[in-house]
């Protein structure tokens, strides 16, 4: 499961601060899009208030919840925004949110700065694909279950703000086996 920075002991207070210093505040409604699959990627944003869901479209049609980021971590589809290409995945808001957001531009020009600034950058790198490699690996390697109490752990109340089809697509099962899990979590 994927961890917040600060849980890896990543201080990126420096790069926080650049977004309060340099970006502007942004309120979000429930179901306001930060990025939109297909268009071209703009924002890298510091969430101080509320949670994202990223939502791809599978060539089923199916949406499919990929990654979330929530208070006190970044939000943004980093690779796609780094080089202005068209976002990979639609971000949205699951709640009422505030975010500090900057433009691509702003933070290239900022990680170019220095060579602190650039090693930030390369930091941010292997944080996400630390991120990814531990959604990998628990995708294949943990049961539902473990994944279902590894998302309650790092956000005790996702389940108040995703309906069940969202949290059984992000730990890729059924609803049927989120409903299952929670009832023996309930029940014994």
């Amino acid at each position: 499961m994927e961890y917040k920075f600060e849980k890896n002991k990543m201080d990126l207070q420096v790069l926080r601060d650049f977004c309060e210093r340099e970006g502007e505040a942004v309120e979000y409604r429930k179901g306001d899009q930060l990025e939109r699959e297909g268009d071209p990627s703009q924002w890298f944003a510091f969430v101080t208030d509320g949670c994202f869901k990223y939502v791809n479209h599978g060539s089923d049609d199916k949406k499919h919840i990929t990654w979330f980021s929530f208070e006190g971590e970044f939000v943004a589809d980093y690779p796609t925004f780094l080089y202005g290409q068209p976002s990979q995945t639609t971000i949205k808001a699951m709640m009422p949110g505030r975010v500090l957001r900057v433009t691509g531009q702003q933070l290239e020009q900022y990680f170019g700065q220095s060579i602190e600034t650039m090693k930030l950058r390369a930091v941010i790198a292997e944080h996400i694909l630390l991120q990814f490699r531990s959604r990998y690996l628990d995708l294949h390697c943990a049961t539902p279950r473990e994944r279902y109490e590894q998302l309650l752990q790092r956000c005790p109340g996702i389940v108040e703000h995703l309906d069940l089809q969202d949290i059984a697509s992000f730990l890729n099962v059924t609803p049927k086996t989120i409903s299952k899990i929670r009832k023996e979590i309930t029940f014994g």
